[in-house]
Parts: C-alpha cells; sequence; structure tokens
C-alpha cells in the first residue's frame, strides 16, 4: 500500500513539474522566464534551462541580463554533453564578451567540451584540430591561469592522438609494401611529414624506425640504376637512428639493415 502511495505522489509530482514547465514556455514575462531558467539550471534540468534560454538570449540583447544568458545557455549545452553546440555558444560569448565576466571559463570550456567528445584515432579528427586550436588561444590569453596545467596536459593528449593517427597510416603503408604501387614511399613521407609537425612525440623512434625499414625495403625492390643511391639513403638514416636512439627497441635488426646496406654499397650494386 505504501509502495502505491509513494508512485502515486512521484505521478502527481511530474505531472505538475511538467505543467509548470509548459506554462512557463506558453509565459511572455520575460523576466520570470529568466528566474525558471536558472531555476532549472542550478537544479541540472540542462534540456529545459537551454529551450527558455534560447528564446530569451535573443530577446534580451543589449540588456543587463545578455551577457549571463548567453554563457548559461552554453552551460546549458555543456551539461547535456551536447559539446559541438556549446562550444560554439561559448565561443559567441567570449566573442561579444571580450572583457566579460565568464570569458576566462568560456574559454576554456570551448576546448574542453571538444576534447572530451575528441573522436577515435580512425575517424576524423576536424574536431581534435578544433579543441586544440582552443585550448591554444586560451594558454595564450591566460598563461598563468590555475587551469593553464590542465589546457597543456590535454593539449600534448590531442597532439599524441593526431601522431599516432599518422603512425597507424606509417605502419599501412608499409605493410601494403608494393601492393598497387610503390607505398615505401609513402610510408617515408608520412613519416617524416609527421615528425616535422611534431618533433617531439613520444611515436619518434617507432616513425624514424619506420623510415628506415621502408628505406631498406624501398632499396630491395629498386632497379638496377637507383640501387647505390638508395642503399645510401639506408645508411644514412641507420645514422639518424642510432645517434637519437644508441639504445633503442630497433638497434639490433637496424644494424642488419646497415650491415647490409653497407656490403651493398662496398660490392657496388
Amino acid at each position: 500500500m505504501k509502495k502505491s502511495i509513494c508512485f502515486l505522489m512521484m505521478i502527481l509530482v511530474m505531472f505538475s513539474s511538467c505543467g509548470e514547465y509548459n506554462k512557463i514556455l506558453k509565459s511572455t514575462d520575460y523576466e520570470l522566464k529568466y528566474s525558471y531558467a536558472k531555476k532549472y539550471f542550478n537544479a541540472k534540468q540542462y534540456s529545459r534551462s537551454a529551450t527558455l534560454l534560447e528564446e530569451l538570449v535573443t530577446i534580451f540583447k543589449g540588456t543587463p541580463h545578455a551577457e549571463e544568458s548567453l554563457y548559461l545557455l552554453a552551460q546549458s549545452y555543456y551539461g547535456q554533453t551536447d559539446y559541438q553546440t556549446a562550444s560554439q555558444y561559448f565561443n559567441q560569448y567570449y566573442t561579444s564578451y571580450p572583457k566579460g565576466e565568464y570569458v576566462e571559463l568560456a574559454r576554456f570550456y570551448s576546448g574542453y567540451g571538444l576534447y572530451l567528445d575528441s573522436p577515435d584515432y580512425r575517424l576524423d579528427q576536424a574536431q581534435t584540430h578544433e579543441a586544440i586550436n582552443q585550448l591554444q588561444l586560451y594558454m595564450e590569453y591566460y598563461p598563468q591561469s590555475e587551469r593553464a596545467v590542465e589546457a597543456q596536459n590535454i593539449l600534448f593528449e590531442l597532439q599524441e592522438k593526431l601522431v599516432y593517427k599518422e603512425l597507424m597510416a606509417t605502419r599501412l603503408y608499409y605493410n601494403l609494401g608494393t601492393y598497387m604501387g610503390n607505398n615505401y614511399l609513402s610510408a617515408i613521407i608520412t613519416a617524416q611529414n609527421a615528425l616535422k609537425n611534431y618533433p617531439y612525440t613520444k611515436y619518434r623512434e617507432e616513425f624514424m624506425y619506420l623510415m628506415l625499414q621502408s628505406k631498406y625495403d624501398l632499396a630491395i625492390v629498386s632497379v638496377e640504376e637507383k640501387l647505390q643511391g638508395r642503399y645510401r639513403d639506408v645508411v644514412d638514416e641507420y645514422y639518424n637512428y642510432m645517434n637519437e636512439f644508441p639504445e633503442g627497441k630497433y638497434v639490433k635488426q637496424a644494424q642488419r639493415y646497415f650491415n647490409y646496406s653497407n656490403r651493398r654499397i662496398s660490392d657496388g650494386y
């Protein structure tokens, strides 16, 4: 019996709440709507606060409520984990109010939300690039902020995701070998570009070894007139690798590539 009574009370509260919300939606008392938008926001009913604020940000333009209503709208979408829409409104906020009360938070959350929503490395990384851009801007504006260290760490994490994507592409090209073309050259170029763009990546050794490996296999399948030049490329790449990683994971294999290439150069073919 008690359970039935509790259930009925919950239904009554729910309908009462819905009735109240629908009444507020239809109201033309915008001050009242605004007070309820903040009430719903504080209660973490972000869908309701966003719906009310979508209307109010236009109505409140040029009024004392304009700045806060736009920021709360951005935070309402953030609270719903709609990070792309939230980022758009955070951008609108700090563009409209460059000296506003919430400008630092808006710049931070604009990038942080996109970071939370950054896709798997195998997917398109446009959102990751935008998150990096937003967080870099935040760092430029607030290098001494209490959030600066967190922003910097996130930047490193996002950049490493982009590098890993390039590493997987390099490995794929290498594994494809001569299938439907010369994929060793593509592996070399991809690795070179990755190291140029991200010289301090934790994957640096893997890229350098893949370049050595690709140059060696490229030499193996080369026509005779290109053999000497390509074996010399292997030797040069071996020294590049060994100079940076004299005790690296791939030293033994690198030494094998060097010995074979050096012998072919000495033999004149």
